[in-house]
């Protein structure tokens, strides 16, 4: 691995070993010799050698690096810190060059596996956007496609690390690239899924790190035809932990199926006679005997379901579940010492019982069982001789049988798996994706844990040789020396294990061979063996133990099973007893080996041994891997609690260690660990020789002068990259450290003699503002002491006025209050004397008013009701005798007369109603005319007796004026006395006359409200029998439309007679017809006689007048058909009674109909040729309308064929529409066709109207009656739609837009229509969007320009000036684009309404283009890149304004997304904003989750700025976990939508009248007589 730097200086940031977190930073204050004082980040100060420090890079991104292999110290600590604080930021996935590492989050990210980022993955190049396990099986699957080899995909990890997970991720987007071929309902994938369940609970077990470990490797390879499509797939499973079956330990489990059983339903476990799992042997040899949060028995039925699923019959499920159950109980079977010599019995009747069970459940021999427990055969060239097994012999053989048992049980089920998918045997390519478990080291570890690390060392070979692969392929690629790099591999190890004749697996199966050997034996053998093996280690405190040194470390195995476990020997009894079975599932497992075998090991037991299987199946699926092309992944845990956001150092870099991601580190820093790009290297080291950089040289030359400057030797220099030596990039650092520091020295020096400076100059301007501001200030107060003196005099000038004033104006004030006193009471006086007066009479007028006319309200009410209620009884009387008079009416007549009379009547009596309403009403006015005459006469009255009292009263009040003038003259006060008005007999008058008035205004009052009374009454009275009236007009109104649908249907017959007649002529069947027509007109007449019958007031002269008229034309038809079809056949006409025309008439008519429909049938198909001859070509614009659209419309609306129930003409016109669209090689014609479609459109949307039988569907339009079944293709076209043109009102014009009863075909047609119109929009924005594809991957990151910042002087000038053309080159195409494309519909007239629509649309998929690809690439989310993007849009935003509104509409607003990212990224001092700022008024369209990704992916390249502040960071990350508990949608990225965004009457609304007057029709169709109607003198 890198090595740790020798030049490292005080200050330096260094990492130093840490007991806790592996690795802490720190920086280092002392240096004695090889000895670092180095004060950690933790506040601790510790010492370290410098062999044990790796130098730790300060200019590394705080997100990370998304490839560790651009990490500038790529050594172990830099790679814990990278995945560290990646994993903070949820960015899960890294890249070690083309190795992904994944760390499980513990928690659903969905977003990372949605449809969007399949579709972002999707063909991308590897390493274009952030790390992800898409991307590793999209460059799998491409390089399978692109050269023809298979390839595969390798998941390891240890238990829980997500293995699974990351299969079932890699598979789901294989099947997204590869289609989906279904089978049976589910495609492969789906069942290769199902399949899961069944295999992790035939072969996952809980291991101490992981409640559902797999025990076995699986292998899936997912095939593909020669279209890269999947054709079909195969599980294979590898190295089956066969020993775990009949021994586990604490705090372990079994395999999960035997707990599932003993959990099932009740009455399954009484059938296998099964109880609670401490009851077994094979279960209780550990203390767990459950797992927290799973319950056994909904798994149990969870396992059965998923086997129904993948095709398991409900009886093999039977015959499973019997084995397994047999495989417990066998295992309950003990043995102790029989009789004889090395014998063995049954211990008790317990295993007798489970004997006895075995036996039932596998449906065998239980003698042969029995036998084949405690005995075995020995075949000797003399004899067969039977030996008996002591009790450890038949333990063992009791779990050999048993550990065979469950082996071809997993076999059989893995076999029936793959039946079920469906396997391709013609597949040439396939992927195949390896899970399977990792490197293991515990405090105990036994014959599993070392079969497992020998896979891994044999893994970790070939993962090395491939990165060994990889590291020369770079070299290669570089074109750099890489021919004395040594490779150093783990063979030595292999060779340990497996070595023939003396590596560990054969002296474990020699010594397994030989009765006596045991584990100490076995252990003695290798201490022996291997005692010089540098590999291989015997611990000083035990004697059995043995220790190797793996490549991810040491591991300590106990050798206490190693014999029994690698033991499994084959007995040929077990065979036969089983093979004999007659359960045929379990024959099935065994099946009869060849002949040979048999003859060689009849009646013999035949050693196995686990290890040399195992070693065997391992070799098999080497040679499978080492023939595809590999790709790896590693799964890496985080913790064990198996929680989120908790990132364990020492868990961590255990894994990797295991993983081999360390291993491939060391090969790499073997090599050139740090590479770097041409252009970061001067970047970061371009100040180390500044007089470089002043040249005009090349990249290459300026990093080579560099480099030689610093005295560097060993590295190389590739076509675009650096290489250099583990050592040498600390070197560069370190030299660019004291540079730095240097430089920093002289700053610091020129700052403090500048602040210096600048404090003196300050300090001597106070000096100097200090003595002004003093003699400023005496001066000021002596100018104070002579405006005090002045004003002081001032003051006291003032002050003695001021009193003299005062005393003056209180003397005149006073005088004035007096006077104003007494004048003010006097006045008082006169005042209240006057208002009181005032106020009596007042009061008096009042009273007399409100009185009077009370009494001439109460006179009009009596008036108004007495008249009411004479006219009530009026109406009363009038009433009582039309009812006499209508009883009166025979009873005859009644039913002769009825309606008519009822209708004469009822119009009588409205009318003698509505004048007497009317005489009412004006003899209501008289007598309210007469009352207002008398009560004026009678107010006049009262007016005058009023003014002749005023006038008096004002002659008394003359005189007393007078008297009191003459008083005050005087000078003598005399009382007032009031002068008496002799005038009380005129009042009485008065009086006498007002009660006369009274009176009779009492009288009219009661007879207008007798008046009013009645007519109330005869308003009701009329009003109900208006109400009847209207009733008896509704049911003739009902009866006149049955009588009118009838007289219809009876006209419809007419034609369909017709029809016949012409028919008839050709017709064959006559007799069927005939027949069919008299049931037509029986069924006629009954239902006319029906209705008769049920519209009795139908009975009138007229109605039965019009049913005799039906029955007669009826009559007729059939007579006149009759003749027709006798007259056809030749046959007598005898006893047909014709009365209708004539035989010779009926020829003449069937002649003459014949031949004007056909010649106006031809007429009219020439004329439609012709019409869709000249659409087919290019007929232009006239005066900016399509003269296509308006020549078919005219045509169209001439012939009528709006309103024709049958037309081929529509037909026509869609298919040269859609032929000419999907043959269209530019944009141009797409135009053209979108201008006239959209034109003829919006002609139809303001002509057509939708009649009642045109909006049904055409399965109701279908006749019921025979005569609809024959003539079906004659009535769509009717005589009168023949050139005749009948249907146009010549009167109106073609050039007048008016709605017409559109029929059926008519409405089909403009559907039609609507469907080209979006067809062709689609097509258009389509074409754009790929036309700009290209340039929107050049738009997102800007191109980095060489060493342009680097420059000085001139050639800095220039270069920026060449910059900068470059960077808005892009932009400027697709605005140079934009502009083409809008020139080309402007001069196509295509509306503008759609051109909003279109580049709104491109605007919106440019927005999401550029908005994911940013989130999805950390390169572009940099301020560089931001300004860059920036100015782009910019360029956008001034191809939208010269555009106009017009044409770009909201185009701009659609980039709303992209707009506030980029503002985000180019804003500064981004640590200071909070939470809200950036959510609610910089990015207030942007979600948490969008806004969290950039914030955490964005670096200043060009400032060294830092992003949002950890506080946000954080809150931001609360937020997003509320979301997701919420089940709110995390997906981050946006979508692409591709609908049609306007309807028809959006079109319609917004596109403006369009005058089709004076289109001049082309020449082709121009001097035709059929199309005269087009030219505009036609008129």
């Amino acid at each position: 691995m890198g090595t740790a730097g020798n030049n490292i200086l005080v200050g330096s940031s260094v990492w130093t070993e840490d007991p806790s977190v592996v690795w802490i930073d720190g920086q280092v204050t002392k240096i004695k010799g090889k000895e670092l004082e180095i004060l950690t980040s933790n506040g601790n100060t510790v010492v370290a050698n410098k062999s044990s420090v790796y130098p730790k890079d300060e200019d590394a991104p705080a997100a990370g690096v998304d490839d560790m292999t651009k990490l500038s110290y790529l050594h172990e600590p830099g790679v814990l810190q990278n995945l560290a604080a990646r994993y903070q930021l949820n960015e899960i996935y890294t890249y070690t060059g083309s190795i992904l590492i994944a760390i499980n989050p513990f928690q659903k990210l969905s977003h990372l596996y949605d449809g969007h980022m399949m579709e972002q993955y999707r063909g991308a190049p590897f390493g274009e956007l952030s790390p992800h396990v898409f991307a590793i099986a999209d460059v799998a699957f491409r390089a399978m496609v692109n050269e023809g080899k298979s390839n595969s995909i390798l998941v390891s990890g240890e238990s829980g690390a997500g293995k699974t997970e990351t299969t079932k991720m890699l598979m789901h987007y294989l099947a997204y690239l590869g289609g989906h071929k279904q089978s049976g309902g589910r495609t492969v994938e789906q069942q290769v899924l199902e399949s899961n369940p069944v295999l992790e609970a035939f072969g996952n077990a809980k291991t101490v790190r992981n409640n559902n470990s797999s025990r076995f490797g699986k292998f899936v390879e997912i095939q593909f035809d020669k279209h890269g499509k999947i054709s079909g797939a195969a599980i294979r499973t590898y190295l089956l932990e066969r020993s775990r079956v009949c021994q586990i330990s604490d705090p372990e489990r079994n395999y999960h199926c035997f707990y599932l059983l003993c959990a099932a339903p009740e009455e399954e476990v009484k059938k296998y006679k099964l109880g609670d799992p401490t009851s077994f042997h094979y279960l209780n040899q550990s203390k767990c005997y459950e797992l927290i949060g799973v319950n056994d028995s909904e798994e149990y039925l969870a396992t059965r379901r998923a086997m129904s699923i993948v095709g398991i019959s409900e009886t093999e499920q039977e015959a499973i579940f019997k084995v397994v159950a047999a495989i417990l109980h066998l295992g309950n079977i003990e043995f102790a010492k029989g009789k004889e010599v090395d014998s063995s019995i049954l211990k008790d009747e317990k295993s007798k019982f489970h004997l006895r069970t075995t036996v039932d459940l596998l449906e065998c021999d239980p003698r042969a069982l029995e036998d084949a427990l405690l005995k075995r055969v020995m075949v000797t060239p003399e004899e067969v001789i039977k030996r008996s097994l002591d009790p450890e012999a038949a333990t063992v053989g009791r779990d050999g049988l048993a550990k065979t048992l469950y082996s071809r049980l997993f076999d059989w089920l893995v076999d029936k798996i793959n039946k079920s998918i469906g396997q391709d045997p013609n597949s040439k390519s396939l992927i195949g994706v390896l899970d399977i478990y990792g490197f293991e080291s515990f405090k105990s570890n036994s014959f599993e844990q070392f079969c497992i690390n020998y896979t891994n060392e044999k893994l970790q070979q070939h993962f090395n040789q491939h990165v060994f692969k990889m590291e020369q392929e770079e070299y290669t690629k570089e074109e750099i020396n890489w021919s004395y790099i040594e490779f150093v591999d783990n063979q030595d190890v292999l060779d340990l294990i497996e070595k023939k004749p003396g590596g560990i697996i054969a002296l474990l199966d020699e010594a397994c061979m030989f009765p006596k050997s045991t584990h100490e034996t076995f252990s003695t053998k290798l201490y022996s063996t291997f005692k010089a093996n540098k590999r291989f280690i015997k611990p000083k405190l035990s004697r059995t133990d043995f220790t190797i040194a793996h490549y991810a470390g040491e591991v300590q195995y106990q050798s206490d099973l190693f014999l029994d476990k690698n033991k499994d020997y084959v007995v040929a009894e077990h065979q036969d007893l089983l093979s004999a079975s007659k359960c045929s599932f379990v024959a099935g497992l065994f099946p009869p080996l060849p002949e040979e075998t048999t003859k060689s090991s009849s009646k013999s037991s035949k050693f196995s041994s686990i290890g040399s299987r195992f070693k065997a199946q391992l070799q098999q699926l080497m040679e499978t891997l080492n023939s595809t092309e590999p790709h790896y992944i590693r799964c890496v845990k985080p913790n064990n609690l198996l929680k989120p956001a908790i990132f364990e150092n020492v868990n961590i870099i255990q894994q990797l260690r295991c993983g081999g991601v360390l291993e491939a580190i060391r090969i790499s820093c073997a090599g050139y660990p740090t590479r770097k790009t041409f252009f970061d290297f001067l970047s970061r080291f371009s100040f180390l020789a500044p007089e470089i950089m002043d040249g005009n040289l090349d990249e290459t030359t300026a990093c080579k002068k560099i480099l030689e400057k610093a005295g560097l030797t060993g590295y190389q220099i590739g076509k675009s990259k650096i290489f250099l030596r583990a050592g040498q990039m600390a070197d560069l650092d370190s030299r660019r450290a004291l540079k730095l520091s240097s430089s920093a020295k002289v700053i610091q020096r020129k700052i403090r003699a500048y602040l210096t400076r600048k404090h003196f100059r300050a300090i001597v301007f106070a000096a100097v503002a200090l003595q002004a501001f003093c003699r400023g200030s005496i001066a000021i107060q002596m100018f104070g002491n002579l405006k005090k003196e002045a004003a002081t005099l001032k003051i006291q000038t003032n002050r003695r006025g001021r009193s003299a004033r005062r005393a003056f104006n209180r003397l005149r004030y006073s005088v004035a209050l007096i006077q104003t006193s007494i004048r003010a009471m006097i006045a008082r006086k006169e005042f209240n004397y006057r208002r009181q007066t005032k106020a009596s009479i007042l009061i008096q007028s009042r009273w007399r008013g409100h009185r009077d006319f009370a009494y001439y309200r109460k006179l009009i009410r009596a008036s108004i009701v007495t008249q009411s209620r004479w006219r009530g009884i009026v109406a009363k009387r009038e009433l009582r005798k039309l009812k006499m008079a209508a009883k009166e009416t025979g009873a005859l007549k009644e039913a002769k007369d009825k309606l008519e009379k009822q209708v004469e009547d009822l119009q009588l009596r409205l009318q003698l109603e509505k004048r007497q309403r009317t005489d009412l009403e004006e003899e209501k006015g008289q007598e309210i005319l007469k009352l207002q005459n008398s009560l004026q006469a009678m107010q006049s009255k009262v007016d005058e007796a009023n003014a002749l009292l005023a006038k008096e009263r004002e002659n008394a009040q003359k005189e007393r004026e007078i008297a009191q003038r003459e008083s005050e003259e005087a000078s003598v006060t005399v009382k007032e006395t009031p002068v008496p008005v002799d005038n009380s007999k005129e009042i009485e008058e008065l009086s006498a006359e007002l009660e006369t008035l009274k009176a009779s205004c009492q009288s009219d009052k009661n007879r207008a409200d007798e008046y009013e009374r009645k007519y109330h009454e005869a308003i009701q009275s009329s009003e109900a029998k208006s109400q009847k009236l209207q009733e008896t007009e509704v049911k003739i109104h009902q009866l006149q439309e049955s009588l009118n649908r009838l007289e219809e249907k009876l006209s419809n017959k007419e034609s369909e007679d017709k029809v016949f007649r012409q028919q008839a002529l050709s017709t064959a069947q006559n007799n069927k017809v005939l027949a069919d027509l008299e049931a037509e007109n029986k069924a006629l007449r009954q239902q006319v006689l029906q209705m008769n019958q049920s519209h009795k007031l139908l009975s009138s002269g007229r109605s039965r007048s019009v049913i005799q008229v039906i029955l007669k034309k009826s009559t007729y038809i059939f007579s006149g058909l009759s003749f027709l079809l006798y007259w056809q056949r030749g046959e007598s006409l005898k006893g047909i009674d014709i009365s209708g025309p004539s035989v010779q008439e009926l020829r003449e008519h069937a002649d003459l109909k014949e031949s004007p429909q056909k010649a106006s049938n031809e007429k009219e198909q020439e004329y439609q040729d012709l019409l869709i001859k000249c659409i087919s070509q290019d007929l232009g614009f006239a005066k900016g309308r399509p003269v296509a659209a308006c020549i078919i419309y005219k045509c169209l609306r001439h012939w009528g064929s709006f309103e024709v129930e049958k037309t081929t003409i529509f037909d026509r016109i869609i298919q040269t529409i859609s032929h000419a669209i999907e043959t269209a090689e530019s944009n141009e014609t797409l135009a053209y066709w979108m201008s006239n479609a959209s034109t003829l459109l919006l002609l139809l949307q303001r002509t057509l109207r939708a009649s009642v039988a045109a909006g049904l569907t055409p399965k109701y339009r279908r006749s019921p009656s025979i005569f609809g079944r024959m003539t079906k293709s004659f009535r769509g076209i009717p005589l009168s739609s023949s050139l005749s043109f009948s249907h146009v009102d010549l009167a109106t014009g073609l050039d007048t837009l008016y709605q017409v009863e559109a029929k059926y075909p008519a409405l089909l047609f403009k559907q039609q229509l609507t469907a080209c119109v979006e067809k062709i929009y689609g097509m258009i924005r389509d074409n754009l969007k790929k036309e700009i594809s290209p340039l929107l991957g050049l738009c997102i990151q800007a191109p980095r320009i060489s060493r342009t910042n680097l420059l000085k002087g001139t050639a800095r000038t220039l270069a920026n000036a060449a910059a900068q053309e470059i960077l808005v080159s892009h932009w400027q195409g697709i605005a140079k684009r934009f502009e083409n494309f809008l020139n080309m519909l402007k001069s196509n007239q295509v509306p503008s309404y759609i051109v909003r629509k279109v580049f709104t649309h491109i605007f919106s998929f440019i927005n999401v283009q550029l908005f994911n690809s940013l989130l999805l690439r950390r390169e572009c989310c940099s301020f560089s890149n931001g300004e860059y993007v920036r100015s782009g849009l910019a360029e956008l935003e001034r191809w939208c304004y010269n555009a106009t509104d017009e044409y770009a509409g909201s185009a701009w607003d659609e980039l709303k997304h992209i707009r506030q990212a980029i503002g985000f990224l180019v804003i500064h001092q981004k640590p200071q904003k909070t939470l809200d700022e950036i959510s609610n008024e910089l990015c207030p369209v942007l979600s948490m989750q969008q806004l969290y990704r950039i914030s955490t992916m964005y670096w200043d390249d060009k400032y060294s700025t830092q992003s949002l502040s950890p506080d946000v960071i954080s809150s931001m990350r609360a937020l997003m976990a509320e979301d997701s508990n919420n089940a709110v949608s995390s997906s981050f990225l946006l979508d692409d939508d591709s609908s049609i965004p306007f309807s028809v009457e959006e079109l319609s609304r917004s596109m403006v009248q369009i005058d089709i007057a004076d289109v001049e029709p082309p020449p082709l169709i121009r001097e035709s007589s059929g199309f005269s109607f087009l030219t505009p003198t036609a008129k």
